[in-house]
């Protein structure tokens, strides 16, 4: 098989020795529900489907045709239009809120009602103060004050809300090389590269990584970003069964003994590369990529490996690191780390860490870096204020505590939501915590009456989800305090019990959680 460099017309390759063996017990629940509840959520979606289609039918609203579009083909396919106005529509309060304050531990939501079924929303007036669930502040870095809050704002009045031009003409501040400097430092790689928007940095940075001739193969739960830049640049896509380590390596095995389909005489032409993509933590399954599994995989097989820690970042390992962390894994191991600013450091934008040779060749080739603009210089004051902090450079533990703290939370939340008997998906140490709802009704009867007891939660169904796995999405944080937390799982217990969620068949823990004693870090 040829091994080829990262960059279609770069020059470098990766040769690391594995010197380190990185175990760690991986514990994961993807319970299933009866068949009953199978049966049910699938009936009561065709039904849902069959009123919108009556309505669609005999009350055709006015509000959805356009004018001036004599002999114009739709815009949108018809499915996708009349699943958003005759199904979502119907129950579209649950979702959009708009906010009005920092979507911290605690969130303002503006309060409105629709007077036409979900077609127009129109505001009270009023305000209501929120647990906030649903953000993903996991170390509760996103503040109003503080620190971090402070340098951002004290940058606004050294340069301004936009350097006004992109990375290669006059976008770079000393703030950006900084950025980059602790990025990597925090990582432990060589070199990294920032970019002002975080799906950006996947849909724009992979097809310069990768072209025709190349096979990706790619876990079935990847981000769309992760989706979007493995399809433009022309290479050969593999679909694996989710976190299935077995089935990776049966893809891996076939396609390289098939090599490059479509050749003249039947003719053998091997691989230019090969790229393995997972993600860290899966932001929909609450699960944790399994890496030491993965790594082997992939210098057995001389393939490269490009690992998403968009919600593992700060979120998992002893030291905030992201999964390679939480593994014990070497980062030289993983030959492109990306991940996100939009989570852990309350900020917005994305990078890249990696080689020198990779960094250099995505400064000069890099879509994001060629064309979009830099990262706005408060933006990146932000990262780096909260970087300085986990790096210990401000001269305190505080980044040591919120990672143990959102460690703790996380452990506390899932025993206890297991213990009130609900289904919960994902792993043990996952702060992402699906509770399966499955029927669409109960996913709008979950967030609104959680709103009404002023929880702010996600809740999400297909498309976003298999058909029958509905679901209600919790992200913990660092600023969670106990009573929050306890608070929540108050509620989530009597909702549950009065909707009937309690569907898991594992048996429960009688014993009382008690949250100091929680052992975090052990495997």
């Amino acid at each position: 098989m040829v091994h080829k460099p990262l960059g279609l017309n770069g020059n470098f390759t990766r040769k690391y020795e594995d010197t380190r063996k990185a175990t760690r017990a991986v514990n994961e629940s993807f319970e299933s529900p009866s068949l009953i509840t199978a049966f049910l959520t699938q009936v009561s979606f065709y039904i849902l489907m069959l009123l919108g289609f009556l309505s669609q039918a005999l009350f055709p609203p006015k509000i959805v045709k356009e004018k001036n579009r004599d002999g114009y083909p739709p815009l949108f396919d018809k499915f996708s239009a009349f699943y958003s106005r005759y199904v979502y529509r119907r129950i579209r309060d649950c979702w959009n809120y708009p906010i009005c304050s920092v979507p911290g531990k605690e969130i303002i939501l503006k309060e409105r009602y629709t007077p036409d079924n979900g077609w127009t929303f129109k505001f009270t007036g009023r305000e209501l103060k929120c647990l906030n669930l649903a953000s993903y502040n996991y170390l509760g870095f996103a503040e109003a004050s503080g620190p971090c809050a402070e340098f951002a704002i004290d940058s606004i009045y050294k340069y301004g809300v936009s350097t006004g031009a992109t990375r290669q003409k006059y976008g770079t501040t000393d703030l950006h090389v900084e950025l980059e400097s602790l990025v990597s430092e925090f990582l432990g790689t060589e070199d990294a590269i920032t970019f002002g928007m975080g799906y950006a940095t996947n849909a724009l940075n992979i097809p310069k990584l990768i072209g025709p001739g190349c096979l990706v193969i790619s876990d079935e739960k990847n981000h769309a970003s992760l989706i979007v830049g493995l399809r433009l640049p022309g290479a050969v896509i593999e679909i694996f069964k989710h976190n299935d380590v077995k089935h990776l390596e049966e893809l891996l095995q076939q396609n390289i003994i098939r090599g490059q389909p479509n050749q003249p005489n039947g003719q053998y032409k091997p691989w230019r590369k090969i790229l393995i993509v997972v993600e860290g933590v899966y932001s929909m399954e609450g699960s944790i990529v399994r890496l030491p599994e993965i790594i082997a995989l992939k210098k057995k097989y001389k393939a490269y490996l490009y690992l998403d820690e968009a919600h593992s970042v700060g979120a998992m390992g002893r030291h905030g690191k992201g999964v390679i962390d939480y593994f014990d894994c070497d980062p030289k191991d993983v030959d492109i780390q990306m991940g996100t600013f939009t989570k852990s450091f309350g900020s917005a934008g994305g990078y890249i860490a990696g080689s020198k040779d990779l960094i250099s060749y995505l400064r000069e080739h890099s879509y994001a870096s060629c064309h979009a603009w830099a990262m706005p210089p408060p933006v990146a004051a932000q990262i780096v204020a909260v970087l300085r902090i986990l790096m210990g450079r401000d001269g305190t533990n505080e980044g040591q505590k919120r990672i143990e703290a959102l460690a703790r939370n996380t452990r506390y939340f899932r025993m206890r939501l297991e213990q009130i008997g609900v289904i919960i998906h994902g792993n043990d140490h996952s702060p992402v915590v699906p509770i399966l709802v499955y029927l669409y009704s109960k996913i709008v009867i979950m967030v609104r009456t959680l709103y009404k007891y002023q929880i702010a939660t996600v809740g999400v169904g297909y498309p976003a989800t298999p058909l029958y796995e509905g679901r209600i999405r919790i992200c913990l944080s660092a600023a969670h305090t106990k009573e929050q937390l306890d608070y929540a799982l108050e509620i989530i217990e009597k909702v549950a019990e009065e909707v009937g969620l309690k569907h898991s068949r594992k048996p429960r823990d009688p014993d009382v959680v008690e949250f100091d004693k929680i052992k975090i870090y052990r495997n």
